[in-house]
């Protein structure tokens, strides 16, 4: 007895398929856009921020409409809600706050959040800072990774 021929494919198991569709920027822009008010606009304001203090960060759009920012690893998510924008650090339990902007999510051991209500002033200076030390922190452990 002979086994039927299995059919050869060049995909390997787990291997990424293409995305179709707008790309995350595309879908970040829309959802700013969507948004039409102060949320939108704090969350333009904030990843233009994060762009600034890390040019070459990727931007991402993952569990069914968060935007996510990342560089060696996830920097943060920006989330909206009817009441205040949240910017949740990947690591932010493993930062240095000096400006004390975590104001969110402070009990658990990894994660740490902004929570930015409407008419909250934004610390430039601070908020780059904690996104560099993010990405310098993610590098770091990326390349304890490495053999």
């Amino acid at each position: 007895m002979t086994k039927a021929a299995t059919p050869m494919t060049n995909s390997k198991p787990g291997a990424k398929k293409e995305k179709a569709g707008p790309s995350p920027s595309r879908l970040i822009d829309a959802r700013i856009k969507e948004l039409g008010d102060w949320r939108g606009e704090t969350l333009a304001r904030v990843r233009a921020l994060i762009k600034e203090a890390c040019p070459d960060v990727v931007e991402e759009w993952k569990w069914r409409g968060v935007p996510v920012w990342e560089n060696a690893g996830i920097i943060c998510t920006g989330e909206t809600y009817k009441a205040v924008v949240k910017l949740t650090f990947a690591n932010g339990a493993a930062l240095a706050d000096p400006s004390r902007l975590f104001n969110s999510s402070l009990e658990g051991n990894v994660r740490r959040a902004i929570d930015i209500h409407e008419g909250d002033k934004i610390d430039d200076l601070a908020l780059k800072n904690l996104v560099r030390a993010a990405v310098d922190y993610n590098q770091a452990k990326k390349k304890k990774k490495a053999p």
